[in-house]
């Protein structure tokens, strides 16, 4: 993915316009999860707008089995859908392949293209603040919190609890960012008018090994898009039974500070950046080391952060050598 232009096209669409109507694609590659999706196309059902024109909007879902799993539940709630619900199957294994499938079934005429997962939902007015916090900051890319919720007949221990291990970080509205996810994204449809056409959108390098949005967003960072945050965009996701453990806990963060390493290590190559990050890859190390003894006294909890910071430490010094950790 390269631009193939200096200029940026940040340009915001006159969401508040009686004469222009903002055209939103809202896009979600899914895989095996029927019910998880289900309750996704309900929660983007109920989408309310209050501050600004209701927008057109399309919800497009593109299904990455072959034997179209998804299919059935899509068609059942077509008919009382408020929106366009369109369904695609993309058979090319991998999530990369998925995304860039929704993004070129996007209708040319849409502003803007938004991202979520299949295993969220979204709160009434996430769209809404998306849109109203783009054209506030003048965003070529907008994103917003993940917030993990527990089913309410799950056994959670109070350690995973109170270490809230799960959700996104949180930040004041407004503040620049470095990166994004396709967890909670929207972004301009001009800004793909500048990238090279025969480039994917999605690098498929990442295809089963996860972070494709992670490096689509940091290159356009410095490309000189901006990615603003805003705080009100509220998405929920359920955290599966399977991810109720210390080992899926320390093995998503090695994963993700890997992630991170790696692809800062590629865009910046140089050598104060790798030694900051070495530093950074160390210090963690040993702070983990050092605060275990004192948390073993404070609950499994401190000893799970303790031992976090470790995994976050060794993820960092491993993308610093081009390994990426296993994605879960």
């Amino acid at each position: 993915m390269q631009a193939t232009s200096n200029q940026r096209s940040d340009g915001e669409a006159n969401i508040n316009s009686s004469t222009t109507l903002t055209q939103v694609s809202i896009c979600a590659a899914t895989y095996k999860r029927p019910h998880l999706l289900q309750k996704l196309l309900e929660s983007l059902n109920n989408l309310t707008f209050t501050q600004i024109p209701i927008p057109s909007i399309e919800v497009i879902i593109v299904d990455n089995d072959s034997t179209r799993s998804a299919e059935a539940t899509v068609e059942a709630l077509k008919s009382s859908f408020q929106w366009s619900l369109k369904y695609f199957v993309e058979t090319n294994q991998g999530v990369t392949y998925a995304r860039n499938r929704c993004v070129a079934e996007a209708s040319e005429d849409s502003d803007f293209i938004a991202m979520l997962d299949d295993d969220e939902t979204a709160t009434p007015h996430w769209l809404e603040e998306l849109l109203i916090n783009q054209q506030k900051f003048n965003a070529a890319i907008i994103t917003g919190p993940v917030l993990a919720v527990y089913k309410e007949e799950q056994q959670v221990p109070n350690w995973i609890k109170a270490g809230d291990f799960y959700s996104f970080p949180r930040y004041e509205t407004g503040k620049r960012m470095d990166t994004a996810f396709t967890g909670n994204v929207m972004f301009s449809t001009k800004l793909l008018k500048d990238l090279e056409e025969d480039e994917p959108l999605f690098d498929h390098r990442f295809a089963h090994k996860g972070a494709e949005d992670a490096y689509l967003f940091s290159c356009l960072n410095k490309q000189g898009y901006k990615i603003v945050w805003a705080d009100e965009a509220v998405l929920y996701e359920p955290i599966a039974d399977q991810r109720l453990s210390l080992d899926w806990i320390l093995n998503r963060g090695f994963w993700s500070w890997s992630v991170h390493s790696l692809i800062e290590s590629e865009l910046y190559p140089s050598f104060k950046v790798q030694a900051i990050r070495t530093i950074k890859g160390l210090g963690l190390i040993i702070m983990g080391f050092l605060s275990i003894g004192p948390s073993i006294f404070l609950g499994k909890s401190k000893v799970a952060q303790a031992l976090l910071r470790m995994y976050r430490g060794m993820g960092t010094l491993s993308g610093l050598l081009g390994r990426q950790g296993n994605w879960q």
